[in-house]
């Protein structure tokens, strides 16, 4: 008994210290990485790399993706909440703003990809940065505009009991910011951001090896090798990169999204605390470090402090600041004057793209409508196929932690898993069984956009108030009650939100599904992704054009007629208030 005591002591007392050293450890090994990826983005540009096949580079080039994802899903996470905010409270500018992510969203990567690289590599010609940054701004419009959807979605549902909350205690933007709307809107945030990172990972193969006209840029990372092994039919190399890729996706999962989500559920909305939850290890072992606690004492703490004492002396001397008249014209003619020069900018663009458009042949213009009208039919078909699993299996991984716990970590995996390796024996299964590439573009489709519906209702069936569930088990609800009165109205805004960008995510995909590289073949189908694809490929800049408006004109008239009334619903009817 005093040997186990003794023991048992030990153990407590060196816990804390291998933590420690084990914080340091990551926290130096952090700034080392800091030090490579600069020293390797301010290196001479070489935007055509020799992507070696050996399992040897695959470390590197998994650094290298990963640097690339994640710098770009912090841009994303930025632009998301500073558009999603202001667009939910600027009544002037929110039918424009929604309207033009609503563009956005619907415009392929392979659309951006030409004028972006050749901007990037011509403000930044003589180093590595330019290229760099034009694939993490490839990457950044795969991962943005779900985590926008999902902040602005939130935003425009909180209680009002907890506006007029902030209202009485005469909160600043900022501290609302902080205290209510960042944390309202975490649990959204957070399936949005792992759905977005796996986007990332689903179009890495596009953005790190891509032709661009006449010039194929190639950069190091773990896309480029599997399309490379892909293109030659080294299957033992591909096995190598999606192993790796796989023990990347659990590692991020159970370091990182994991104790996210442990962290985010202090945010849930109820009045009663769940019972069961998720929980992670790697975060209550975080919380016991001393390392970090100190970091947080001297440096995060005391800013905090600081910040909002400044908040309050500035409200304080609110009342004593008054803008004389002069400045106030001054400021306004500054706006106008701003205004005005973009007006003209935009202007100038559409006059230089109207000039593009006449170079398109007449005959380019029905081929292209009779594109889109095929394309339509498979984007609803793969939508319509994607909702009839993801609903009920969201709700039910949402409503168990314990499945959970099991289940996230292998929807990661399938949704960051590229469906383009895995489309090549989908393909040849589908024509054995007499089905061609028109079939098989459903099924890429559905690959690349499902998930964007599965975690924004696993994040809704979340978001649910414990109260309301015990409630309907109290009450005896039969299994469509609780459905219709309990489920479908607490996931409905985040049901709308991750069909809207699902929509949108199987616009995108189908420049993917409809042209197909295989080895030396190219396989095409009727879609007006394949002529994206095509035009891209061919460096037909006005049909790429052409197709591109077509493509936005169809997304946001299918919003505008279809989901934005859905959102207004969610606003109205099925907001969560007291």
């Amino acid at each position: 008994m005093r040997y186990t005591l003794s023991r048992s002591l030990v153990i407590e007392r060196s816990w804390p210290f291998f933590l420690d050293l084990t914080v340091a450890m990551g926290l130096l090994a952090g700034f080392y990485a800091v030090l490579q990826i600069a020293r390797y983005w301010l290196s001479g540009a070489v935007p055509e790399v020799e992507i070696s096949q050996s399992p040897t580079m695959l470390p590197l080039y998994a650094f290298y993706s990963c640097v690339r994802i994640g710098v770009a899903y912090l841009l994303s996470l930025l632009f998301a909440v500073g558009y999603g905010y202001i667009a939910a409270y600027n009544k002037r500018v929110e039918a424009l703003m929604i309207a033009t992510l609503d563009i956005l969203q619907s415009i392929p990567v392979l659309s951006f990809l030409p004028g972006v690289m050749l901007a990037m590599m011509s403000l930044i010609p003589s180093r590595q940065l330019g290229i760099e940054f034009g694939a993490i701004l490839l990457i950044f419009t795969g991962q943005v505009w779900n985590m926008a959807f999902s902040f602005y979605s939130s935003l425009k549902s909180i209680p009002r009991e907890l506006l007029e909350a902030c209202t009485i205690n005469r909160f600043s933007p900022w501290q609302r910011l902080w205290q209510l709307e960042l944390p309202y809107a975490t649990i959204g945030l957070v399936w949005n951001s792992m759905v977005s990172v796996a986007g990332g990972w689903f179009f890495l193969m596009i953005c790190e090896m891509f032709p661009v006209g006449n010039r194929n840029f190639r950069l190091p990372g773990l896309g480029s090798y599997l399309q490379t092994a892909a293109s030659t039919g080294n299957t033992l190399a591909m096995i190598y990169g999606l192993i790796t890729m796989m023990a990347i996706i659990v590692l991020t999962d159970q370091l990182i999204w994991r104790p996210i989500i442990d962290w985010s559920d202090k945010f849930k909305f109820e009045n009663v605390e769940a019972a069961d939850r998720v929980k992670s290890p790697v975060l209550a072992a975080l919380r016991q470090s001393n390392v970090l606690g100190a970091i947080h004492q001297r440096t995060f703490a005391p800013l905090g402090e600081q910040l909002y004492r400044s908040i309050a002396r500035r409200r304080e001397r609110k009342n004593d600041d008054f803008k004389p008249k002069g400045e106030t014209k001054g400021a306004t003619f500054v706006t106008v004057l701003l205004v005005l020069v973009l007006a003209g900018l935009i202007c100038f663009a559409a006059f230089k793209a109207i000039l593009l458009l006449r170079q398109v042949p007449r005959n380019e213009f029905g081929m292209l409508l009779e594109g889109a009208a095929t394309t339509f039919l498979r984007v609803n078909v793969s939508l319509l196929l994607a909702a009839a699993w993801t609903i009920p299996t969201g709700v039910a991984i949402g409503f168990n932690p314990k499945l959970a716990r099991i289940a996230q970590p292998l929807a990661q995996i399938a949704a960051s898993f590229p469906a383009t390796a895995l489309f090549p024996v989908i393909l040849l299964g589908l024509m054995k069984l007499g089905a061609g590439l028109g079939v098989g573009a459903v099924a890429l489709m559905m690959l690349g956009t499902q998930w964007y519906i599965l975690f924004n209702v696993i994040a809704g069936a979340m978001a649910i108030p414990s109260d309301l569930r015990e409630v309907a088990t109290l009450f005896h609800f039969t299994s469509l009650q609780r459905w219709t009165t309990v489920i479908l109205p607490g996931i409905f805004p985040f049901l709308i939100t991750g069909m809207v960008t699902a929509s949108g995510g199987a616009w995108n995909a189908s420049i993917i599904a409809e042209y197909f590289h295989l080895k030396d073949k190219t396989l095409h189908t009727l879609g007006l992704g394949a002529q994206i694809s095509a035009a891209s490929d061919a460096g037909n800049f006005p049909v790429l054009l052409l197709a591109t408006i077509i493509m936005a004109l169809m997304v946001v008239t299918i919003n505008r007629l279809v989901w934005r009334p859905l959102y207004k619903l969610a606003e109205t009817k099925y907001r969560l208030d007291g």
